[in-house]
């Protein structure tokens, strides 16, 4: 590795994962819990949320609320989470939650369904807000706020960590706090990787924004559940046939909640069970696998 990035990766001959079972392929699903996190001025923010709504495009509204916005978000955490969590749980299929802190504090009950499904929660920050800008003692705080939220929501710490919009200071800052088992703030790679941060050796696990239901929300995405079902089903076999890789699934309780996009995920879940080398786990269960299996260098 040269400079600050690393472009050679695991390279040609990456490791062999040694799944558990033998499996050929790692899947982790990632709901994010972002409703009541998003930016509005009922939060001091100076204008509404502009990110992954259906009105694709639409400017923020400056100086004043969005109630559409709003309500778009509303709808996935009063009717998007629970058609999400019904789908995984009568398939008896592990999720990771990124949960934003704020978020999940507003809705105890779905923070006791995830936590009674046996689902990871990790930790997606305090706000669903742009890091990058923010100054660092205020990231801090709002990295600690996020882990206290999840904790007295959930009744345990969480282990993982993913901001999205990062600032260069967050995995610094996550790995400074201590008690992390992974960030996921990369999409470098279709394997775990380890990273010297200050000295102490961190572990990555990439996350995806291509298997990723928000390309629902994006121009030239996913317009129909089938796009979607024959996006994740590709995927998954070029992964099955190569073997020895992981793959992430991206999704939102606001986009995939929707019912005629939720049929797509239902096909994939079903495709999902139906393959016998397939390690469906969470990203703690991937991190706890590698630190095991591929301990740091030295």
């Amino acid at each position: 590795m040269s400079g600050p990035r690393d472009l050679v990766g695991h390279g040609q001959h990456p490791p062999d994962p040694r799944w558990p079972g033998g499996a050929r392929v790692a899947l982790s699903f990632v709901l994010n819990y972002e409703e009541g996190g998003e930016h509005t001025p009922l939060e001091g923010d100076s204008a509404s949320e502009a990110f992954l709504h259906e009105v694709i495009g639409a400017p923020p509204t400056v100086g004043r609320r969005n109630l559409n916005t709003e309500s778009m978000f509303e709808y996935g955490s009063r009717v998007g989470f629970w058609r999400v969590h019904r789908l995984f749980t009568a398939h008896g299929l592990p999720v990771t939650v990124y949960a934003v802190g704020q978020a999940l504090e507003r809705n105890p009950a779905a923070a006791r369904a995830m936590v009674d499904a046996g689902w990871e929660v990790a930790s997606h920050g305090w706000r669903w807000i742009d890091y990058v800008e923010l100054p660092e003692e205020v990231e801090r705080d709002h990295l600690r706020r996020a882990i206290a939220a999840i904790e007295g929501a959930c009744g345990v710490r969480p282990v993982g960590w993913y901001t999205g919009r990062v600032s260069d200071n967050t995995r610094r800052l996550v790995v400074e706090e201590g008690g992390f088992l992974y960030d996921s703030d990369s999409y470098a790679d279709e394997l775990p990787y380890w990273l010297d941060v200050g000295g102490s050796s961190h572990l990555v696990i990439p996350y995806t924004l291509d298997a990723n239901d928000f390309k629902f929300l994006l121009p030239n995405g996913f317009v129909t559940a089938d796009d979607f079902t024959a996006y994740l089903v590709d995927s998954l076999e070029v992964l099955r046939e190569e073997g020895g890789r992981m793959m992430s699934v991206g999704l939102h309780c606001r986009i995939v909640g929707h019912p005629g996009r939720a049929r797509g995920l239902e096909r994939f879940l079903e495709h999902v069970r139906s393959c016998d080398d397939v390690w469906v786990a969470t990203r703690a269960d991937i991190a706890r696998h590698w630190r095991a299996t591929h301990p740091p260098p030295g």
